[in-house]
């Protein structure tokens, strides 16, 4: 057959059967996917662009009413009209009016900031500033913004207080910041160091001074500021008055007045001391009876800090977990005292390397297990020139992915796995054609070769764009969902696209250059092919025969009928769990409490410890954190729903870590 009645598969297999540039681009393609494994970031979830931004506008001394109205509303209003913006969300209350404004699934992150901050800027107008309404404070949100590592700090017998371990904890976040890939460093339950000014009332009056007085005397104390400059010499010195006060000694040390002629100093008519804040917060960790795998004993609760880490947009989260890991190991007896212990409570790092490495080992069974049934069916050369197919194919189609922006994941990754059945078709189709017409009688391979691929191209084109046509509207899907499940037709339909090109590019020369030595007139009989066609006989033909085939044919019909409803009774009976993607198989959970409105903080954290007394008992429960008045680190849950905002002594977290089995 000439090139000019060969379709266009069977003209590609021609042009690329002889050359010897289709070995070098099978080599390429095996180069690219290794190089795509290697640099591609590998995350638990693919990186969906869920902006959102909190409007915080100050309006002291007003009720919640009051914000609603002056505040709120009139912001609601205004900031509706910046284009891309799907919800908007507000919350009144006394002194602050904060709101939530929730972009459209996709909407580019820099560009939407850009044009919230137009907007504020541009209506500053529509604040009643002369009330006191302060300037708007927007702080964006993303899911970047969830740490991906946290550290607790704690000590044995409760020998720190949470104040120390905060000191250790801030000199620890000002080292893990120069870790390349950290953008988010922050300690919980750290409390502020403050300076507390006890006043005497007696000696205030012994020495007749106002509370005014000492206000005022508080106020221009620590200040600075440009006073003058001083010009001579062809030279200009600035001159700065006043200083800030950087301690407790310095402040004691201030006058606040005179009396009888003599400076009285703030000793003087009050007790000035340099120590913790009073608590809005309480951190406590504690383990479970699960312990032991921490080597750690059961039982212990003691104070602690949390430190957060998240990390840079598309940054490897393996990689920098294992590098905070590392740089926190080497502060230990430095920064980190002996008596401070430290436990990894969230490695997400940890866990997206352990679903990757589980997912591609997977991959590679289903590989295998494709290539047997080839063997099995076809013959090792056969099944040997499919599998090196599949690998090139995976391999292209990794670095496809990494170069469309995707990340390793288990969504990713889901997607190859699922496709890999249909990968293989087209290599397989074009494989077992060459093999019958060789079989058939054809003398020469490399004539053979191209005729077997036009002869199935048509058809296996038509079915490759009809598998891609019944993905794609998946990529289509709107909302959060949308981009989340976006890799799964991006990546199949890639995956599928390569694979028809490796089937006539790649498939053909292999398939040349391995059977070139076989002698097909023997080829069925040394490769099983008697076997099957011999197992084929007794068991379809009898389905087949026209007068006692009926009968057969409708119990067959029946079995298989009875066999699909039985398995899908197995769901009913919840023998078997149906899940779109593989379990997201974390080793901990979060309990959130609210306790009513007004409960003292004192109160919540006995309620959680209380709760905390039950959990320990678990068989399962390794180590807990208790968040009293405070968000535990948010996870990407809590980033949707906002629970970095809760804050109130009534409201704590508990998060749980299970023995990971």
């Amino acid at each position: 057959m000439s090139d000019k009645n060969m379709g266009i598969s069977g003209r590609i297999a021609k042009k690329f059967l002889l050359t010897e540039i289709t070995p070098l681009l099978a080599l390429v393609g095996l180069l690219l996917g290794l190089f795509a494994v290697i640099v591609t970031p590998r995350e638990e979830d693919p990186q969906i662009n869920v902006t959102f931004a909190n409007v915080f506008i100050p309006f002291p001394g007003a009720t919640a009413q009051e914000v609603e109205q002056l505040v709120s509303t009139p912001a609601e209003q205004v900031l509706s009209e910046v284009v891309g913006i799907k919800h908007i969300y507000s919350t009144s209350r006394p002194g602050m009016s904060v709101l939530t404004i929730q972009y459209a699934v996709g909407e580019d992150r820099t560009e939407a900031l850009v044009r919230l901050y137009n907007k504020i800027a541009s209506n500053q107008d529509w604040l009643p500033q002369n009330l006191g309404v302060g300037q708007p404070l927007v702080k964006p949100k993303g899911i970047d913004d969830v740490p991906i590592i946290t550290i607790t700090l704690w000590s044995d017998d409760e020998k720190k207080s949470a104040y120390e371990l905060s000191q250790v904890a801030h000199a620890v976040e000002a080292e893990l910041k120069r870790v390349p890939g950290s953008r988010d460093i922050y300690t919980i339950g750290a409390p502020e160091r403050v300076v507390h000014v006890l006043l005497d009332s007696a000696k205030l009056a012994g020495y007749g001074i106002s509370l005014q007085d000492l206000r005022y005397a508080l106020q221009v104390s620590s200040t600075a500021s440009d006073a003058v400059n001083l010009v001579g010499n062809n030279e200009e010195i600035q001159v700065v008055a006043g200083t800030f006060l950087s301690s407790a000694e310095e402040i004691s040390d201030m006058v606040v007045g005179v009396f009888q002629d003599k400076p009285v100093y703030l000793r003087d008519v009050a007790d000035v001391r340099h120590e913790a804040d009073s608590p809005d917060s309480y951190v406590t960790f504690g383990t479970g009876n699960g312990a032991k795998h921490l080597g750690l004993e059961s039982n212990i609760m003691s104070p602690a800090v949390t430190i957060a880490v998240a990390k840079k947009p598309g940054q490897n989260a393996v990689s920098l977990a294992n590098d905070v890991v590392k740089r926190f190991d080497q502060l230990k007896n430095t920064y980190i005292p002996d008596d401070v212990h430290a436990t990894v409570t969230r490695n997400y790092g940890a866990t997206a390397d352990t679903k990757s490495k589980k997912l591609i080992q997977k991959l590679i069974i289903e590989t295998i297990a494709v290539s047997l049934l080839i063997w099995l069916a076809l013959g090792w050369r056969e099944a040997f020139i499919v599998s090196t197919a599949v690998v090139i194919t995976l391999s292209v189609t990794l670095f496809a992915s990494w170069a469309y922006g995707f990340t390793l994941n288990r969504v990713s990754l889901f997607a190859l796995i699922f496709s890999i059945g249909i990968l293989v078709d087209d290599a397989i189709v074009v494989v077992e054609n060459i093999h019958r017409h060789m079989q058939l009688g054809a003398k020469n391979l490399t004539k053979a070769i191209p005729l077997a691929v036009d002869e199935v191209g048509g058809p296996t084109i038509l079915a490759t764009f009809t598998v891609i046509a019944a993905l794609m509207p998946m990529a289509f899907v709107s909302g959060l969902m949308g981009p989340y499940m976006s890799p799964i037709p991006i990546n199949a339909s890639l995956g599928m696209l390569v694979s028809l090109a490796v089937a006539y590019v790649v498939t053909p020369w292999m398939t040349n250059k391995v059977l070139a030595n076989v002698n097909f007139d023997h080829a069925q009989h040394e490769e099983g092919g008697g076997k099957m066609r011999a197992f084929y006989d007794r068991t379809i033909k009898p389905f087949l025969d026209d007068k006692k085939g009926a009968g057969r044919r409708n119990w067959l019909l029946a079995g298989i009928l009875f066999f699909i409803l039985a398995s899908i009774s197995l769901a009913g009976f919840k023998m078997v769990v149906l899940k779109m993607l593989p379990f997201d198989n974390k080793s901990e959970f979060q309990i959130v409490v609210d306790m009513p409105e007004g409960t003292t903080l004192e109160h919540t954290s006995r309620v959680l410890n209380e709760v905390s007394q039950r959990l320990k008992n678990v068989e399962e429960v390794s180590d807990y954190q208790i968040y009293a008045g405070t968000a535990a680190p948010i996870n990407f849950n809590g980033l949707v729903r906002q629970y970095y905002l809760r804050e109130g002594s009534h409201l704590g977290d508990i998060q749980v870590n299970l023995v990971d089995k």
